[in-house]
């Protein structure tokens, strides 16, 4: 990968088409390119999360979450290629498990609120289920493998638990919904 981008403006996409990583050109507008882009704004929104106080385990454990959204774009990228495997998919199980079991059972709905992290968590979820819908559309066009939309499924559960997490982090709790508030 050494000099692989040493040239940003290549010109090739004033067109509307985008390379692949198998070579060939797609239109910029494509579901696979759409899928793409979701991905990469969730990998950019965790960036911006990370840029939060968050505990150190965690942290590492986002960071790590960055590079296999880096690689599941690598993967829809290239038509028929797999970088996102089960060990993936079970690594964020066992994160799930994890964070959700040290927080009280819900008996109400939350809302994205809270903590300015547990926020921007919230906002990562909502990302990222807009890259699973757009996979799981890619897969109903092309053939894909099953592991990137299991990856994403997994990942929003575990967004809207670190949401729930990092506002206890912050000395704060879920911000609960009231469906019979008052309206003025």
């Amino acid at each position: 990968m050494g000099n692989r981008l040493s040239k940003i403006a290549t010109r090739t996409g004033d067109n509307g088409t985008t390379g692949l990583g198998d070579g060939s050109r797609t239109r910029k507008d494509s579901v696979r390119v759409h899928a793409m882009g979701d991905v990469d704004e969730l990998n950019s929104n965790l960036g911006v999360l990370l840029c939060e106080a968050l505990p150190d385990e965690l942290r590492d454990e986002l960071v790590s979450i960055q590079h296999d959204l880096f690689d599941l774009g690598g993967e829809l990228c290239i038509p028929g290629y797999q970088l996102i495997k089960e060990e993936h998919v079970e690594r964020l199980d066992a994160l799930l498990e994890k964070y959700n079991g040290t927080l009280p059972a819900l008996t109400e709905f939350i809302l994205p609120a809270g903590s300015r992290a547990a926020a921007l968590a919230h906002v990562c979820r909502t990302v990222c289920r807009r890259a699973e819908r757009s996979i799981v559309t890619l897969g109903s066009e092309e053939t894909i493998h099953d592991h990137p939309r299991q990856y994403v499924n997994r990942l929003s559960d575990l967004l809207f638990v670190l949401a729930r997490v990092l506002n206890r982090f912050a000395g704060g709790s879920d911000v609960l919904w009231h469906h019979d508030r008052k309206r003025s």
